[in-house]
């Protein structure tokens, strides 16, 4: 369901911009904010390392936020493709609350800036027509649905923190609204549902993502806006995809004006910032099930997705997903799921679901994935991602050139709009005084 896209491929405007990427030497710093922008003799250059939701949202908001006379030219890195990583694995649960239904810090920016990118990459998804050899059959990458708006259900458990639950739900914004119902209400939601303190708290403007649909719609509306900002007459922009893995931050010397590392939990791996990084690594692996044609009954079209021990994000009637184990401090990345680690995340998953779920007894497993998540240390606003400049961690002496997006831990879908929006403002504007300082502070903390 992803991108099959070759190692190298441009999306390049005609004329657009005056040299092309692979050009090397040495790379003075020119920042937008200057005079020197709309003279200068060469494209601004910037690498964005990781094509999940982090780097795919900074891409679209350097795009978005750089001036119109500015030449710009961006490097997308990612070994696997669009969508490749942990973000394509994710299983698409998006509202603004914590497990007890309190808003997050800053959740209502970062909810509102999700719902634009997400309607963004609906319209590209949309708008995408006819196959072409980048990119393949429409059909087949966007599938059913790149955003199920049908409500999220989160089920009271614990008889300790129901009275917080409640409290915090008279508390929601008016844009994601919650709803606090009784077993009649969810029934008539969910047939057959439980609830084991008769209470659950409802959010009926939550909506499920399909992360990889969501992923290659924005990839695709970045690449239309490159079109459209180039044949706007002003300065030339350029977006370049590279399928292959940076394994060390030596390998792009010289040849950007900035580097954006938003590769998740590989971001440790790299020499120059491992060990240096605040981060907790957990693998989970998600359950694909699918409802047997010669079962009669189907998870209702209206039907919400499902948050408790165990979630289910619902694809349609006959299709969803059960999450998540968590392997703490594992380096596992791969997203392949052996047989063995696949039953065990079933007689994990399983049971958890049927709790609330009874009849996932009758759901097949039909396969899993996994992926490796990065989670930030815990602060008193929570555990907001990890943003700024790292020329300090990484050694080098040129003026805000190496940026960190990272540690978005399991709310990376939240996240990724308004903080990588503060990230790639930040970039252009050569200045981390953009960003709050909650969530550049890390660095005044010893690892």
């Amino acid at each position: 369901m992803s991108f099959i896209i070759r190692s190298d491929w441009i999306w390049r405007c005609p004329g657009a911009v005056g040299q092309t990427h692979r050009s090397r030497g040495s790379a003075s710093r020119v920042c937008p904010s200057s005079s020197l922008a709309q003279s200068q003799s060469r494209p601004l250059r910037y690498a964005v390392l990781g094509a999940g939701f982090a780097g795919l949202s900074v891409v679209w908001h350097l795009l978005k936020h750089s001036p119109k006379e500015l030449n710009l030219s961006i490097d997308l890195y990612d070994e696997v493709g669009i969508g490749g990583g942990a973000s394509g694995v994710s299983g698409g649960l998006l509202h603004p609350y914590s497990p007890k239904v309190k808003l997050l810090w800053q959740g209502a920016e970062c909810w509102n800036e999700c719902l634009k990118l997400l309607s963004i990459a609906e319209t590209a998804a949309l708008a995408f027509g006819e196959p072409n050899s980048e990119i393949g059959d429409p059909a087949q990458k966007f599938g059913n649905f790149v955003v199920r708006r049908r409500g999220i259900l989160r089920p009271a458990t614990n008889v300790r923190t129901l009275d917080a639950l409640n409290h915090n739900a008279q508390n929601s914004l008016s844009s994601c609204r919650i709803e606090t119902i009784g077993m009649d209400t969810a029934q008539g939601l969910v047939p057959d549902i439980c609830l084991p303190l008769n209470t659950a708290f409802y959010m009926p403007d939550a909506v499920t993502v399909h992360p990889p649909h969501y992923l290659q719609g924005l990839f695709l509306a970045c690449k239309n806006l490159v079109k459209e900002l180039s044949a706007s007459g002003f300065g030339g922009k350029e977006l370049c995809l590279h399928q292959k893995s940076i394994t060390s931050l030596l390998e792009l010397e010289g040849e950007y004006d900035a580097v954006i590392i938003c590769v998740g939990a590989k971001a440790d791996m790299l020499p120059e910032l491992s060990g240096k990084l605040p981060l907790r690594t957990c693998r989970g692996v998600i359950a694909h099930m699918q409802l047997p044609d010669f079962i009669g009954e189907y998870y209702p079209d209206h039907g919400p997705s499902i948050l408790s021990d165990a979630w289910l994000a619902v694809q349609g009637s006959r299709s969803l997903l059960m999450g998540s184990t968590k392997e703490w401090k594992s380096r596992n990345s791969s997203p392949i799921v052996s047989a063995d680690e696949a039953s065990k995340a079933l007689e994990e998953l399983l049971p958890k679901a049927s709790a609330i779920y009874p009849g996932m007894k009758n759901w097949s497993f039909t396969g899993a994935r996994a992926g490796l998540r990065a989670l930030p240390p815990m602060t008193p606003d929570g555990s907001p991602p990890l943003l700024g400049c790292v020329d300090n961690l990484v050694g080098k002496t040129h003026a805000c050139k190496y940026w960190l997006f990272g540690g978005l831990g399991s709310r990376g879908l939240l996240y990724h709009g308004w903080f990588g929006k503060l990230v790639a403002q930040a970039v252009l504007a050569c200045s981390e005084n953009i960003i709050p300082s909650e969530v550049t502070s890390w660095k005044n903390v010893n690892t």
